[in-house]
């Protein structure tokens, strides 16, 4: 496998400078130092593989210019929640409650609680930066909320803390109901992912209410089961302006056991049925959405293009290696057509783990388009 030149020298400088210049790398513009990321290695530059092209309708035809682009995306969003199964009605205006507050280092971290669904709340951690507000904002999810805010065991999930300390205030929640394999989904119906993805869009409009918050700059990053959550909500709800996902898995694949959609706690679930975890078998078959989905030929490149033409950045690990840009080649071709550049990017890593390259990218993504100058206030519609 080789790698184009501009990654290798970016990854090297980016390696260097953290090393004996931690805080030089933040000299050069954040654009400077992500460009590099929006390419695909020459040997999966332009591959797409034997993925249906999301640029085709259900019946066949093409889609031939931006104008019909609404209607294809209305088509893939409608399939995949009817396969998923339908969310419930979105809080548009959740109440966050303010359990207590602190203030650690510069900015202000405060435990809330959200409400997620009609009777379901969960608490987690909102850190507001220092500065004249309204502030750009990013949801952290993962199994629970401390991690991300580096009270946590594992080193570099700490996103939220991460992201606030550059001025962004960010919202880290954890799993409802507080286990992952137990998913507590109220009174929903859909899919476990899809309840997630649910709850992070209630979420957002928790941030988009804040008098702190600007309403047009909220993203969304997670990693591993936070990077499936991340993937999900900001696909399937588009006010997420951008996204960075964490090596999830940005396809089914069922050679990799981590990439494991599959599960019940995912896309497995069926009251009727259940399954053994672990990779499908003929003694433990596929079950749920996931078993439709793959006898359908559905995949998550699908998704992918409903981002267009928000950005996203996948940080991949041990489970996204370079080869997926095959599938994430799909949604530069629909940006492509939208008369979109510099949409799509993925950085690569050997191990599941982030590191402080890999997020120092991840930031300096959320930093190039959520803080840019140009970008004037909103408060929600």
């Amino acid at each position: 496998m080789t790698t184009s030149p501009a990654r290798i020298f970016a990854l090297f400088l980016l390696s260097l400078l953290l090393v004996t210049h931690p805080n030089a790398a933040r000299a050069a513009t954040a654009w400077e130092q992500i460009a590099p990321f929006f390419q695909p290695p020459a040997e999966f530059a332009g591959k797409t593989g034997a993925f249906r092209s999301p640029l085709l309708f259900n019946d066949g035809t093409p889609v031939k210019t931006a104008a019909d682009w609404p209607r294809r995306r209305r088509e893939i969003l409608e399939q995949w929640h009817g396969l998923l199964g339908p969310w419930p009605a979105i809080i548009e205006q959740p109440k966050v409650e303010v359990l207590s507050e602190t203030k650690q280092e510069h900015f202000l971290q405060r435990r809330v609680r959200v409400p997620i669904g009609a009777k379901q709340t969960v608490e987690g951690w909102l850190l507001v930066p220092p500065g004249k507000p309204p502030f750009p904002a990013v949801v952290v999810p993962f199994y629970e909320p401390e991690t991300s805010i580096g009270l946590g065991k594992s080193p570099h999930r700490d996103f939220a803390l991460q992201l606030t300390r550059r001025g962004f205030v960010t919202l880290s929640i954890g799993s409802p109901g507080g286990d992952a394999r137990l998913p507590d989904r109220a009174e929903a119906v859909c899919q476990p992912l899809s309840h997630l993805a649910y709850v992070a869009a209630n979420c957002w409009h928790a941030l988009a209410n804040l008098p702190e918050v600007d309403a047009a700059r909220i993203g969304i990053a997670g990693h591993s089961y936070g990077g499936k959550w991340a993937m999900f909500a900001s696909c399937l709800f588009e006010k997420f302006a951008c996204a960075a996902w964490s090596d999830g898995g940005v396809v089914f694949d069922e050679t990799r056991s981590n990439v494991n959609y599959w599960e019940p706690w995912y896309l497995g679930f069926e009251r009727e049925r259940s399954r053994k975890p672990g990779i499908p078998k003929p003694e433990n078959p596929r079950t749920g959405a996931y078993e439709k989905m793959i006898a359908t030929g559905r995949d998550l490149h699908e998704l992918h293009a409903l981002m267009a033409p928000r950005p996203f950045l996948v940080s991949g690990g041990s489970e996204d290696q370079p080869a997926r840009w095959i599938a994430l080649n799909h949604a530069v071709a629909v940006n492509q057509l939208l008369g979109q550049t510099n949409r799509v990017a993925m950085t690569n890593r050997k191990e599941h783990s982030p590191n402080p390259e890999s997020n120092e990218i991840l930031c300096r993504f959320f930093e190039h388009f959520l803080k840019p100058a140009a970008t004037a206030p909103r408060k929600p519609d």
